[in-house]
């Protein structure tokens, strides 16, 4: 069984951690989450919601114990390779936040001491397992496409106050799961190109991007913009068969307060939510017709490493695609910054 420790408890292991592990309690156990004294103080109600798990600001505590086999990094950017090499220190398995480090050397040294120890470090890229992600790779892997040529990805918002933003991290904290998802799925490109800025504030934000990844015969697009009113689809697939597009289903970050733990849903989304697939079929038929859409689970990651670390299997989330995402990451927060 996976004995689990949490680092930290934001927003993220409320809602994209603690929902989708309470149905896997045959085989994750939650035993501890680690908060600093100091993020405690006003805050104890949320701590009532989770009767079974101990809360504890004792960090020794957690890393002495030797029941706990995964410890979760879920604090600031900042924090993540620290916490990962400590806990790795004690014996530890480890899943970390996105980013996992800051430099991609940075995560070549975590990924080489893990490797040294024997143990598990791992991104927490979930976002594989995003529903509409999950809807575009079963399109894909399905082949009705034929060979796939272009791949479009949007995360957009209307955010017109973005004007008042300066500062970097929105290429760390937003683009590195579109990102993700491209060398996940397609692997490493031939090459890339940049347009990494701000409208606003140039050469002092990145709240806008615009990256292009060449492969042999595919183009795939990333986007971001702050100033998009209408909705476009989440991705936009172009096959040599034809054409899939893949609605936006609504931003995480619009979700509500909380007033006690996040209840998920697995029910079916409605048909407003599918996607759109048109092609023409071995035969010669022009066929255009709605997909359900998938639903969105990010305990896939649990799942996997349980495998890893029990059965010896092969992580989803591999250490060259994170080190590779880093890299990408890096290079586009300087193009921006050298935007004037």
């Amino acid at each position: 069984m996976l004995v689990v420790a949490y680092i930290g408890f934001g927003n993220s292991v409320c809602r994209y951690h603690l929902p989708y592990v309470e149905r896997r309690k045959d085989t994750i156990k939650v035993k501890y989450i680690y908060r600093r004294q100091e993020d405690r103080v006003g805050d104890e109600e949320r701590e009532t919601w989770y009767p079974d798990i101990t809360f504890t600001s004792d960090i020794d505590e957690v890393m002495n114990d030797k029941e706990v086999n995964l410890v979760v990094v879920n604090t600031p950017d900042a924090f993540h390779v620290g916490y990962t090499m400590q806990a790795l220190e004690h014996g530890k398995n480890v899943l970390c936040e996105k980013p996992f480090a800051i430099t991609a050397k940075e995560a070549q040294e975590v990924f080489a001491f893990a490797k040294k120890k024997g143990l598990v470090a791992m991104s927490n890229q979930n976002r594989r397992f995003d529903a509409d992600m999950r809807t575009v790779r079963k399109v894909i892997e399905s082949g009705v496409l034929g060979e796939i040529l272009e791949v479009e990805s949007h995360y957009d918002y209307y955010r017109p106050s973005i004007a008042n933003r300066k500062g970097f991290g929105i290429l760390y904290g937003l683009a590195v799961h579109p990102i993700d998802q491209i060398i996940g799925e397609f692997g490493k490109p031939n090459r890339i190109v940049y347009d990494c800025r701000s409208i606003d504030n140039p050469g002092e934000a990145d709240d806008y991007y615009d990256i292009d990844f060449f492969y042999d015969t595919m183009k795939a697009i990333v986007k971001t913009s702050y100033y998009v009113k209408l909705d476009y689809p989440r991705f936009i697939v172009h096959g040599r068969k034809g054409s899939f597009l893949m609605p936006a289903l609504g931003h995480q970050s619009a979700q509500g307060k909380q007033n006690g733990p996040v209840q998920i849903s697995f029910d079916a989304l409605p048909e407003d939510k599918w996607g759109t697939l048109s092609y023409i079929d071995d035969e010669g038929n022009d066929i255009t017709k709605k997909v359900p859409t998938e639903i969105q689970d990010y305990g896939i990651i649990y799942d996997n490493l349980y495998d890893v670390i029990f059965n010896g299997g092969q992580k989803v989330v591999k250490d060259e695609e994170v080190v590779e995402v880093l890299r990408i990451i890096e290079e586009a927060t300087k193009v921006a910054k050298e935007v004037k």
